[in-house]
């Protein structure tokens, strides 16, 4: 779907185009209950691929007794490796990992990216790695040069950016110090995460403006949970503040299993709906969006979280 012609242009502090990573078959389906097949997990990637899709998260190399929805990573990996791999079509896969043997892995799999994850809290660092936050950026230091001796693209997630569950409110001071300290390292890109969906918009634009200036030389992606009916208005925030990638989860599939009541990635049509109608090209199918979101609905057995597949686009008939 190409953006609304009857659409209110862009107001001038925003982007006339933004990326969207696809973080459902990873992010999204890491905290279903439901255990989904290799064969569906693979279908995924390949449908979000033809709604437009151009980087997908598809799997993690974490433990599989800690996230055992992704116990099958190498699988999926080889699969979308075969004869149809969709480098051909211009796709980036990338895989999350927590440590230098998920980076093996990642590299071992043929990822085109790899993701490393770091918290802005010691708590939950400790919860969802096994260690403090020091030991995870010596790791990830690691962890950079190897990639980058690979030729593979690095990018960092800073998680709880904006809360913790354990700790609470996350000092902005935190988060700019480890970006600063990413900077440093040379990563390509930085993910500001609001792993449990506490953020808001004028806190958004605070903690993006100050990264900015303490890692002037990296991207910065957003990764906005929508637990609290925030979700948009954080990604509204993000584009005045200047973000140039944001992530987003077909059907709003998602949480972290490590995080009490941490549901609800942004649906990634819910996300493309709202860009659209502003006059920022994605270069995204929304029509195919809702149509994958309903087929995932269908593999997982529940009603999915996001709204514009229940409601339909607007005018009724997209533009081609």
């Amino acid at each position: 779907m190409k953006p609304t012609k009857g659409a209110v242009k862009a107001r001038t502090m925003l982007e006339t185009a933004i990326e969207l990573v696809e973080v459902c078959p990873r992010d999204g389906l890491q905290n279903e209950s439901v255990m989904v097949s290799t064969a569906d997990k693979v279908e995924l990637v390949k449908r979000l691929a033809a709604a437009g899709a151009k980087r997908i998260e598809a799997v993690s190399f974490v433990h599989p007794k800690a996230v055992p929805q992704m116990a099958d990573a190498e699988s999926v990996m080889e699969r979308l490796r075969g004869d149809n791999d969709l480098r051909a079509q211009g796709v980036r896969l990338s895989g999350l990992v927590l440590n230098r043997r998920g980076v093996d892995r990642a590299l071992a799999a043929k990822v085109d990216e790899i993701n490393f994850a770091v918290m802005a809290s010691e708590t939950f660092n400790r919860r969802n790695q096994g260690a403090g936050v020091s030991e995870t950026m010596a790791e990830l230091l690691a962890a950079a040069r190897t990639a980058r001796a690979a030729r593979v693209s690095f990018a960092a997630t800073i998680g709880v950016a904006f809360g913790c569950p354990f700790e609470g409110e996350t000092p902005q001071a935190r988060v700019v110090a480890l970006a600063e300290e990413l900077a440093d390292m040379g990563v390509d890109e930085i993910a500001l995460a609001d792993t449990i969906g506490v953020g808001d918009p004028v806190a958004v634009e605070a903690l993006v403006a100050a990264v900015r200036q303490a890692a002037p030389g990296a991207s910065i992606r957003g990764h906005f949970h929508n637990t609290r009916n925030t979700g948009l208005a954080n990604v509204y925030a993000a584009l005045r503040a200047g973000v140039e990638v944001l992530d987003a989860s077909v059907g709003g599939v998602g949480g972290c299993p490590f995080a009490p009541g941490a549901a609800g990635n942004i649906p990634t049509e819910d996300t493309v709906y709202m860009l659209h109608r502003m006059g920022v090209a994605t270069g995204y199918d929304l029509g195919g969006l809702i149509a994958t979101a309903g087929w995932l609905a269908g593999v997982l057995g529940k009603t999915l979280p996001g709204m514009v597949s229940k409601a339909g686009t607007f005018p009724a008939t997209p533009d081609p």
